[in-house]
Formats: C-alpha cells, structure tokens, sequence
C-alpha cells in the first residue's frame, strides 16, 4: 500500500487549539491525529467491522515540523503501507498547510480489540483490505 488509498480531511485551528507559544498545542494534534484515524476507520470499513472493533493506540511518533496558527486550516492526510502484524499495524499521517508545506508527519501504532471481550485480537484480511 502506498498513498494511493490515501484518506484526508480538513481542520482549522481555533483558538481553544492554541497554546501560550502562539500556534497549536502539541496535545491538539494528538486529538487531530486520533480524529483523523477514527474517521479513515468510519468512511471506509464495512459497517459490521466498526460494530465489531474498536482501534487503541500503542504508540505515537510525530515530528513537529512548523506551527500551524490560529485561523489556519490544515489537511491531514493518513495512509497505511503494509499489512497488520498480529492485532498491530502501523498508520502514517501529514497535515499540511494552505501553502503546501507540512506541519507535522507521524508515525502511529494501533491494536486492534474486539469489543465484546475487550481483548486484542489478530486483524482479519477482510478488515485490513480496505486500507491495503
């Protein structure tokens, strides 16, 4: 997989996003990220897999590149280069500015839980295939 099954939307930074630095808070972008994710998940599963799962969050790597300000709407972009591993696979994402140039790029791990027992389980090809 490549960008080719690339998801994207649009968010603009208000001023709850801002912190005392004058640009969007670290931790916004986490929330962005996590927003970003869930809505890939929501647009383009079968509806049974998102009644069925639930994604969690492993781990987080974001390179913080250039602030994004108040007023300034971004593009988040998000994609998925390999197959899972176990109940694990590894989602890329970039938010860019108006002008092209990118305000953060991160790396996140997520593990996939079966919402009725509430443990990991290993990632099912007719649930991965949509994003590969």
């Amino acid at each position: 997989m490549s960008r080719d099954r690339a998801f994207s939307h649009r968010v603009t930074a208000r001023p709850e996003h801002i912190d005392e630095l004058g640009h969007v808070n670290n931790a916004v972008w986490v929330q962005w990220i996590q927003e970003l994710a869930v809505a890939h998940w929501n647009a383009v599963s079968d509806p049974a897999h998102v009644a069925a799962y639930i994604w969690v969050v492993t781990r987080h790597e974001i390179d913080y590149l250039r602030p994004a300000l108040e007023g300034e709407t971004v593009t988040g972009t998000t994609w998925i280069e390999e197959g899972p591993k176990g109940a694990r696979f590894d989602r890329y994402m970039e938010f860019t500015g108006g002008d092209g140039k990118p305000r953060i790029r991160a790396k996140t791990t997520w593990a996939m839980i079966d919402r009725a027992s509430g443990k990991p389980l290993r990632v099912p090809p007719e649930v991965a295939a949509p994003f590969l």
